[in-house]
């Protein structure tokens, strides 16, 4: 999904207070207060609607942090510095090529990371599915 679809489809953003029944457009989760924490990663989960693209940053999400034991165990920071390399180039690769998109990380770099690490969590404990968007369960659903 690009920008342009917007028009098209909503999606639902939390308020400061948690409250889900405001439908959003993705264009309004992008002007949303970046310092509610929420609000953010339902942007960020906004960007990655493509399975190849959450795939892809699974994928370098795990690289970077076997480098980083790697880098511990081997005590040198060569394997962390490959792993992080490894993880961004999927990530980038995921978004120009199949969510054909911007990563989030040239705007909001600690956010996107942080999220980034969220979203790995959440595929981890089944909240967030690499197979079809319809299994997600890490966005709260509107009151209907």
């Amino acid at each position: 999904m690009n920008l342009n679809d917007t028009a098209l489809s909503t999606e639902t953003a939390a308020t400061q207070d948690g409250d889900y029944t405001n439908k959003t457009t993705k264009t309004d989760l992008i002007k949303a207060d970046p310092s509610i924490k929420q609000n953010f990663y339902d942007f960020y989960l906004g960007e990655h609607q493509n399975m190849a693209c959450r795939r892809l940053h699974f994928a370098g999400s795990s690289f970077g942090l076997l480098g980083l034991a790697k880098s511990v165990k081997d005590r040198s920071p060569t394997p962390l510095l490959k792993g992080i390399a490894a993880g961004y180039a999927c990530a980038w690769v995921g978004h120009f090529f199949f969510e054909k998109n911007k990563p989030a990380s040239f705007k909001f770099p600690l956010k996107s990371f942080a999220s980034d690490f969220r979203m790995y969590s959440d595929v981890l404990r089944g909240n967030l599915s690499l197979k079809d968007r319809k299994y997600d369960r890490a966005r709260k659903k509107p009151a209907q």
